[in-house]
């Protein structure tokens, strides 16, 4: 508990009320911009940029495209499923060549590349405006001021 040896009459009261106002304030601000920084770091932005960087991404060399590879594998079988689930034979296989081939071509820049344009369309957010400070103490018109 605080000891206060130093509030003499009322306008030491003030301000020391007011000190301590402001010494909240900036503990709360300081608070929550430690707290942005600290969730930041674990969103999946975040850890995508940090550990999804072409150099890791699975290509050793021009040769061995791991991430080509597997995105000429997969994407086939995922716009066979979603997009052309009702379609006929010939067109699953054309769409299955087209997108192998396509998938063959995406390495681990074009797909960081991708995924940073999209981030950056969808991270698009409105600034919110701050809340004034409300004191809802004794008014100063009041016959115990």
């Amino acid at each position: 508990m605080r000891r206060y040896k130093d509030i003499r009459n009322l306008e030491d009261l003030q301000a020391r009320k007011l000190e301590l106002k402001v010494e909240y304030t900036l503990k709360q601000n300081m608070l929550k911009s430690d707290s942005k920084t600290y969730f930041h770091q674990f969103t999946l932005g975040a850890l995508i940029k940090r550990y999804a960087t072409p150099s890791n991404l699975f290509k050793v060399d021009e040769k061995l495209n791991i991430s080509g590879t597997a995105m000429s594998l997969l994407l086939p079988m995922f716009m066979n499923k979603t997009l052309f689930r009702g379609a006929g034979f010939l067109t699953k296989a054309a769409v299955g060549l087209v997108s192998g081939k396509i998938g063959k071509s995406l390495d681990a820049e074009h797909l960081s590349a991708i995924f940073n344009s999209v981030k950056s369309w969808l991270g698009k957010k409105k600034e919110k405006k701050e809340k004034k400070f409300v004191d809802y103490g004794i008014p100063p018109d009041s016959e115990t001021y």
